[in-house]
């Protein structure tokens, strides 16, 4: 199938509006996608927000992206951060912009609704956010635990910030992300 970015439309969605078969064709795409590795916590943190749909076509559901809230401590305040979750390619649509149409649709619920944007990259993913202006977080991460403040300097190289309403942000300060199950980030 070879399918180009602007041959489709974006559908941007709250979770509230997808349908049961929405969300069991969005979670095959992303059990696909993530080679089974798409654990049923990384599924629910996805959950709650905004979506970004397209589809070709047929209706087949082509690519994916979503941005749920976040509250995150930078410094002396909390922002509302929108984090975005689950972005996904169908491996026969991918490096055809899709992905970045999808971002593109993110990217401008963020900058309208949120403080700024943030997400955890894969390898795979580093460029594609990289090129759009996301720029790697230089400083200490941490969550706010059930025993208080844990460090988790395993995601300090794939966490990606794109700042939106907050003003600059200075790389190199320490963040401090809500708790949640499965992988904090």
């Amino acid at each position: 199938m070879t399918t180009t970015a602007s041959a489709v439309t974006p559908r941007t969605a709250h979770t509230a509006d997808l349908t049961a078969d929405e969300l069991r064709e969005l979670r095959a795409l992303l059990d696909d996608a993530f080679d089974g590795d798409f654990a049923d916590e990384d599924w629910d943190h996805g959950l709650g927000g905004m979506h970004v749909l397209m589809h070709d076509d047929a209706g087949r559901l082509l690519a994916h992206g979503a941005v749920v809230m976040r509250r995150v401590r930078y410094r002396d305040r909390w922002l509302r951060v929108g984090y975005v979750e689950a972005v996904a390619v169908r491996s026969d649509a991918r490096r055809s912009g899709l992905g970045g149409r999808v971002m593109a649709e993110l990217e401008r619920v963020i900058g309208r609704a949120y403080d700024a944007g943030m997400l955890s990259a894969t390898d795979e993913g580093a460029a594609l956010y990289a090129a759009r202006g996301w720029r790697v977080w230089g400083g200490r991460v941490c969550a706010l635990g059930p025993q208080g403040i844990v460090r988790l300097p395993g995601e300090e190289e794939g966490l990606f910030v794109w700042r939106a309403l907050a003003g600059p942000l200075d790389l190199a300060s320490e963040l401090v992300f809500d708790w949640r199950d499965g992988d904090v980030l």
